[in-house]
């Protein structure tokens, strides 16, 4: 069972509907006792990242999560503001994140000759860093769909996954052991989203 965070933030309806297309039992919770029986996690998110540590506490949901992914090595997908909740902190905020990762999340910055829109928004390919069964037959042909003003920036270069260009090349997944992000909404992402979910149900 893949059990979607309901911490108040992001597209769990559309993960849910593309998680049942591929016949992989999932359910959207924020009950203690669903993620205690879960074979996986996914955090979602959209929004801003005090919003989402705020949610996240409030919810009291940082001591189960803590336990399942960090004690019990549960595999666990953060999407878009749920791969961010994953580092320290945030230029966006002054809330600590789940500080799995060391990193943080900052803001684009482009010279001004660019002339590059912010949020980076529409689709783009990723460019696979290190073997991952995540990206499991996806290629540099396959596209992914952003939406977002921030982007993460990782100490250790071992944690980055992939790396997407817009203006310079920036940090669009990571993973260490059961703990993956990406910064792109696979649920929005067609058959490419489809492939990642499905391969991620296979982790």
């Amino acid at each position: 069972m893949i059990i979607i965070i309901d911490y108040g933030l992001g597209n769990l309806g559309s993960l849910l509907n593309m998680l049942k297309k591929l016949n992989v039992e999932a359910k959207i919770s924020s009950d203690i006792t669903d993620f205690e029986e879960a074979d996986k996690l996914i955090l979602p998110g959209v929004g801003s990242f005090d919003q989402g540590a705020y949610n996240l506490k409030e919810f009291k949901l940082i001591d189960i999560l803590n336990k399942q992914v960090i004690a019990k090595k549960i595999p666990i997908l953060g999407i878009c503001l749920g791969m961010q909740l994953f580092t320290k902190q945030s230029e966006e905020g002054s809330l600590g994140g789940l500080g799995w990762f060391d990193a943080i999340t900052i803001k684009f910055r482009f010279d001004s000759q660019l002339n590059l829109k912010i949020p980076h928004m529409g689709w783009g390919p990723i460019n696979i860093r290190k073997n991952n069964l995540l990206f499991d037959n996806i290629t540099k042909e396959s596209m992914f769909y952003f939406v977002h003003s921030y982007h993460v920036i990782c100490n250790d270069h071992t944690d980055i996954l992939s790396t997407t260009n817009y203006g310079y090349d920036f940090v669009s997944s990571i993973s260490r052991d059961n703990i993956i992000g990406v910064q792109f909404h696979p649920e929005k992402s067609h058959k490419y989203g489809m492939k990642l979910l499905e391969n991620f149900s296979r982790i």
